[in-house]
């Protein structure tokens, strides 16, 4: 049976949990007969983006990549779950409408809970210095102004926020019977 296509956006700081949450939510889709394609920010950057650095212009030219790899697999059909930091409202505005078929989730979590989460040691690396443009840090993150959906990782279980997006997807009607 096909499926309308939509990409679904996560946006957030990292280690906020995007990634984790895309994944269950990729899963979850995949059982109900779905297509899915995951473009995920570290992945992307090691392929389709690894020429770009990240300043803002580059951040720019990075989403405006995926955002048209994204449309084109959402006009055929996919469900796309794409995970971004994407740190602007006017670049998130850009995916939209190229897009078309797209789903803002705001992965929201304070800044201290993600440097809790933080394996890499990416936020003690920026606050020392060693990394530069850091978002959150010393580079700015934009609370979205028109998120679809909101989750609060820092509140709720990674099954809970599931829950809210899927709960959300099927009011949209983009789940099947």
């Amino acid at each position: 049976m096909e499926h309308k296509g939509f990409t679904l956006w996560f946006t957030g700081l990292a280690c906020s949990g995007k990634s984790v949450l895309a994944n269950v939510v990729a899963e979850d889709l995949k059982k109900r007969g779905m297509k899915v394609e995951r473009l995920d920010g570290d992945i992307v950057r090691k392929g389709l983006t690894r020429d770009l650095g990240f300043s803002d212009e580059d951040r720019r030219m990075n989403i405006e990549r995926v955002t048209f790899v994204a449309k084109l697999l959402t006009r055929n059909g996919v469900a796309v779950l794409a995970s971004f930091i994407s740190p602007f409202n006017d670049i998130r505005a850009y995916s939209r409408k190229e897009i078309g078929t797209y789903i803002l989730v705001y992965v929201k979590c304070p800044i201290e809970v993600c440097e809790q989460r933080d394996i890499k040691g990416m936020y003690a690396k920026a606050r020392a210095g060693e990394i530069k443009q850091f978002t959150g840090i010393d580079s700015p993150f934009e609370e979205p102004n028109k998120a679809d959906i909101v989750v609060e990782t820092d509140k709720q279980t990674i099954e809970e926020s599931k829950k809210v997006i899927l709960d959300a997807l099927s009011e949209m009607g983009y789940l099947p019977d």
